[in-house]
Parts: C-alpha cells; structure tokens; sequence
C-alpha cells in the first residue's frame, strides 16, 4: 500500500449505517494531529451541492461516485488524504476511481453486517424501508456489491469508535 502521507483517497464503502461517514470524521482528527492535510468528502454534504442534481437510480449513482472520485482526485495528487465515506454500491463504479487514481486509492471495505446497520440506522432508513415507505434500500432491495481485493476490510461490530479507527490507522500506515 501506498504511504498516505503524499496524498491519497481512502474510499470508505460499505452499507447506510456502517460506520464510513463517523470513521471518516475520526479518521480526519487524526491525520490533521499528525500534521497531514485532509478533506472529509461527505456524501450527504456532496449530494446538496455537486451532486444534487443526481437521484438514486443506477446510473445516478455511478455518476455520484464519479464526481466525487474526480475531486478526491484532485485532492490526493496534490498532497491531501481524501476521506471518502461513500456507499459506492457498484464495484464497476469504484474500480473506475481506482483506475483514475492508481496508487493513491486505497478501498476500505466497511464491512459491517446489515443487520447492525439496521440496528443502527443513523437516518432511520430501514426502518422507512421496513415500513414500506421507501424502497431501493442499498443491501436491503437494491444491490450493493461487496469489493473484491479492498486494501483494508473492516468490520466494526464489536468494536468502539475508537478501537474501529485504530485498527484503520494502523493498516493505512503499515
């Protein structure tokens, strides 16, 4: 793995409520202590404003990816870590921001089981999904395809805030 200390986008995916967005934001606290320059794309945040044109079909969301993937992009090949928390639920989508960024990407799969997700459920997703009231729930009834070869695979259940972002900072700086 690349040193990350140059720049580099590590791609948090994994399910709505597993833990990329609150990593990310851990995550950033600790790279900015270690004197790093970092940006936390957000997806939320993203979605208001470059992406908020785009809805959630398919090819919407690969469009998302895309756009962030350019601008983190931009980022690490000037010497910042781009923190991606981004759901990202096709491998195809995220495999063309690995091409774009060559060895400054690193894909961490956050790998926490859906029924935690669903426990969970930070922005009350499942349970609307639950409901009947929303459909196309990432890894409920609509796709999400788990990364083949991640650089990192984490799975947070078990572990506090704390011990998840460890053991990340860890493996990003091995």
């Amino acid at each position: 793995m690349r040193d990350v200390s140059q720049g580099a986008t590590i791609w948090l995916t994994g399910l709505p409520s597993s833990g990329k967005t609150t990593l990310a934001y851990a995550l950033e606290k600790k790279f900015i202590e270690a004197g790093q320059l970092v940006e936390v794309l957000d997806s939320d945040v993203i979605r208001r404003g470059l992406t908020s044109d785009l809805g959630l079909s398919p090819e919407d969301r690969r469009t998302n990816v895309a756009r962030i993937g350019f601008v983190a992009d931009l980022l690490s090949r000037n010497g910042v870590v781009a923190l991606a928390p981004v759901i990202a639920p096709y491998r195809d989508a995220r495999d063309a921001v690995r091409e774009l960024h060559g060895d400054r990407f690193v894909e961490v799969h956050i790998a926490t089981p859906v029924e935690l997700c669903a426990e969970r459920d930070v922005k009350g997703l499942y349970a609307l999904q639950r409901e009947g009231k929303l459909t196309g729930l990432t890894g409920v009834d609509d796709p999400y395809e788990e990364p083949l070869h991640p650089e990192v695979t984490l799975d947070t259940s078990g572990m506090t805030l704390d011990e998840s972002v460890e053991v990340l900072w860890q493996a990003l700086h091995r």
